[in-house]
């Protein structure tokens, strides 16, 4: 996990502030849902202290989005609402200005990437939007957004670059202070910047004390560079599951909110993510999406490094299942929950069987079998069997080698190193 902090020099001042949240949070109390905290029993034994979920995957449409999209489009003059909005989004924000469009009988165009997960194009055009698949990756179909409201005269809604964006995210802030009011640390996952310096605003002018962390995938971490040039700069590419903060660079409104505000980030890779998401699943009972996860992942990486009671903040639970599957699979072989192997046993009757065995007594789940005798390096008499198992753990993965290792068989991993 890599950290960064901002640069050293007074920053400038943030264009958001409390009284701006505050005057959101009226235009939402009819809107949002208020969304719970949960405890995370696991995570507060290991970082010795409370760990809180604010769990925004449970906010309408499965993300915080729905705030800042409302707040700013409910502030519409009747002649931009006449015009429609537009809005470009990789899916959470899409469903944002989608459904507060509809709320508000707004006419909502969405420009979406062309692989954005069908679930969320689904949801977006179920609220009403006219959705428009552009460009491999949000700046591209922020772009065309950008033309389109050129073109026709609707406002565009950016996904985190505009005051009433930040001052709507910003409410999440308020509620984690008032239901976690002992909060020492507010992780929360970063893209653009939008959710990150509300927060941060909110927090910060009540409680100074409080560090506000903002957590970056590794392979879309655009804010630490930035920070160290003293100003927004782009990612030459970006790669990682965390779609929903897969944003190549800080806004020119997020920047200097962002500078002003937040203590320090952090990267996260994508072992980390995966095994969040599953973390979530399995010892929360959340479905939480790969960018959702990040500050679980944070902390499930260095939980000692942060101050508790800490918040982590789930910003969305949108996830194509075919992704779940993919990544919840990823997550447990990175949590050593399955073990691929490569086991030489005798070429004679019986001793796959025997082989097969000795695994099931040891109480490991058999997923996949290979048996292969042509091989260049197999010894006469001897086949290679290739073997996927479900297991407990690293503990259980080492129990596993020491006994195949014990019963006299050659263990190699799959690029066909020996296992010692």
């Amino acid at each position: 996990m890599a950290v960064a902090e901002p640069a050293a020099g007074p920053p400038p001042a943030a264009p958001v502030g409390l009284d701006d949240i505050r005057a959101a949070r009226d235009l939402l109390a009819d809107v949002i849902r208020p969304t719970p905290v949960t405890r995370s029993r696991a995570l507060s034994e290991l970082a010795g202290g409370p760990v809180w979920f604010k769990c925004e995957n449970l906010q309408r449409t499965g993300s915080f989005k729905i705030r800042g999209a409302y707040t700013q489009i409910q502030r519409l003059g009747a002649r931009e609402r006449a015009a429609g909005v537009v809005a470009a989004s990789a899916g959470n924000h899409a469903q944002g200005v989608a459904l507060a469009a509809r709320l508000l009988g707004i006419r909502a165009t969405v420009f979406m990437p062309e692989r954005a997960a069908l679930p969320k194009v689904d949801a977006t055009r179920g609220y009403g939007a006219t959705v428009h698949l552009v460009g491999e990756t949000i700046e591209g179909s922020i772009a065309a957004a950008t033309d389109f409201a050129e073109r026709t005269g609707a406002v565009l809604v950016h996904p985190f670059d505009h005051p009433d964006i930040i001052a709507g995210q910003g409410t999440v802030g308020c509620e984690i202070l008032e239901q976690v009011p002992d909060v020492r640390t507010v992780l929360v996952p970063t893209g653009g910047g939008g959710l990150l310096g509300g927060v941060a605003a909110a927090v910060k002018a009540t409680r100074p004390d409080v560090r506000v962390v903002g957590v970056q995938a590794e392979g879309a971490a655009a804010w630490p560079a930035s920070l160290a040039a003293g100003g927004p700069r782009a990612l030459d590419s970006m790669r990682t599951i965390a779609d929903g903060i897969a944003v190549g660079r800080p806004g020119d409104v997020t920047y200097p909110q962002v500078e002003a505000l937040v203590d320090e980030f952090v990267t996260v890779g994508e072992d980390a993510l995966s095994r969040a998401l599953l973390h979530s699943l399995e010892r929360a009972k959340l479905l939480v999406e790969p960018a959702g996860a990040a500050g679980v992942a944070a902390l499930l990486e260095r939980p000692d490094r942060f101050e508790t009671p800490a918040v982590a903040v789930l910003s969305g639970g949108n996830v194509d299942p075919l992704v779940l599957l993919h990544v919840i699979q990823h997550g447990m072989a990175a949590a050593s929950r399955y073990l691929s192997l490569r086991v030489r046993v005798g070429d004679r009757p019986g001793a796959l069987a025997e082989l097969l065995a000795l695994i099931g007594s040891l109480g490991a789940n058999v997923l996949d079998v290979e048996h292969s005798r042509i091989s260049g390096a197999l010894p006469l008499g001897d086949v290679d069997v290739a073997l996927s198992m479900e297991t407990r753990g690293p503990e259980h993965c080492a129990e596993l080698v020491e006994a195949l290792r014990a019963a006299g068989h050659a263990v190699f991993d799959v690029a066909g190193a020996p296992v010692w």
